[in-house]
């Protein structure tokens, strides 16, 4: 077995604003492997670092009177949401508009913080940083990006998959032997397909615990999440992907009272087809924990998390996607020491 590897989901938003450079520099600091982006478009076709095109819920433009003519209600991915959306804005002006905590009731400590919205060449420029500040002999800081609503953007006139790619290529990383590892992930099907026959970089399918990708619910294909889960359906993901980044409800199930119950044969199925298993997300707080984990009374307060962890290592994961790279790192160290067999930290496809 490898040690599974450790991926800053967003940063560490946990403790800092998630997307920001400051975000990305601690994850670094903390020993994650992976630094992950969301990308999504801005209306002068710029790939931009959020978690959603809908920015309310992550800045502060709700608060700007100079903006407030473009909130308006979108069908994204089959589901109405009113908001401000990036497409709808220059980067000039994306970048005007200052960050705030997503889930302030839950990370009240994040409240006090403010940053500026990175585009994905800056997410780039910082792990070159710390690629070169590194020595030879050193591992190299990967990057994770995810491409966002790939169909949405498809329809209002924007490829964001290839403009993707050719941001790589630009910056020599869409080769046998990158600099730096990049992985590219997506929770829709078809633009992996096609990135599949224009690249040789690893692409993980994003797994949801419900619900269907959105271009197989345009195209009337009746493979949902579920499916994809599957013995059958993980046969049909190996044909394009190296591996699953699964919701960590499909890895290890809950019980009627939410608690941690046994793994699923998701891992060994994935395995048995060569593709890697990525859990996502892994956080301190209650209220992302299995009931049987939490400490205190409040959704804030922080749980057991490192025995979750060890529980995700302990079912064969390959890789976290981590709100708190510290225990992550801790945890592995940890369940390391306990499994001497576990060496290295190779991507899938290595």
């Amino acid at each position: 077995m490898s040690a599974p590897i450790v991926i800053a989901h967003r940063g560490v938003p946990g403790a800092r604003l998630e997307h920001t450079a400051e975000s990305y520099q601690l994850a670094i600091e903390q020993g994650a492997d992976y630094i992950e982006p969301d990308l999504v478009m801005s209306r002068d076709g710029v790939l931009v670092v959020r978690h959603e095109n809908e920015l309310s819920s992550t800045t502060d433009v709700a608060d700007r009177a100079i903006f407030a003519d473009r909130r308006t209600t979108k069908d994204v991915d089959g589901v109405a949401v009113t908001g401000w959306f990036s497409e709808d804005f220059t980067l000039e002006e994306l970048r005007s508009l200052c960050t705030r905590e997503r889930i302030p009731d839950v990370r009240p400590g994040n409240l006090g913080l403010a940053g500026t919205i990175l585009t994905f060449e800056q997410v780039i420029d910082i792990a070159e940083a710390e690629n070169a500040r590194r020595g030879p002999g050193e591992p190299r800081l990967g990057i994770y990006p995810e491409t966002k609503h790939p169909t949405y953007f498809n329809a209002l006139g924007y490829d964001i998959t290839d403009l993707l790619l050719s941001t790589l290529r630009g910056r020599d990383l869409d080769t046998e032997r990158p600099r730096f590892p990049v992985i590219i992930q997506s929770m829709e099907p078809g633009n992996l397909r096609w990135l599949r026959s224009r690249t040789s970089l690893p692409l993980i399918q994003l797994l949801e615990h419900g619900g269907a990708p959105y271009d197989h619910v345009l195209a009337g294909d009746s493979r949902d999440y579920a499916f994809l889960a599957s013995a059958a359906g993980l046969a049909f993901i190996a044909e394009y992907a190296d591996g699953v980044g699964a919701h960590k409800s499909l890895v290890i199930a809950r019980d009627a009272e939410d608690r941690l119950a046994a793994p699923t044969a998701l891992v060994g199925d994935a395995h048995d087809l060569g593709l890697a298993v990525h859990v996502w997300t892994l956080r301190d707080e209650n209220h992302f924990l299995p009931a049987d984990l939490r400490n205190g009374q409040g959704p804030a307060d922080h749980g057991d998390a490192l025995a979750e962890y060890l529980a995700f290592y302990d079912a064969g994961v390959d890789g976290v996607f981590s709100d708190s790279t510290a225990r992550a790192i801790t945890a592995r160290d940890r369940w390391e020491r306990r499994s001497p067999s576990a060496t290295g930290s190779p991507a899938p496809g290595a």
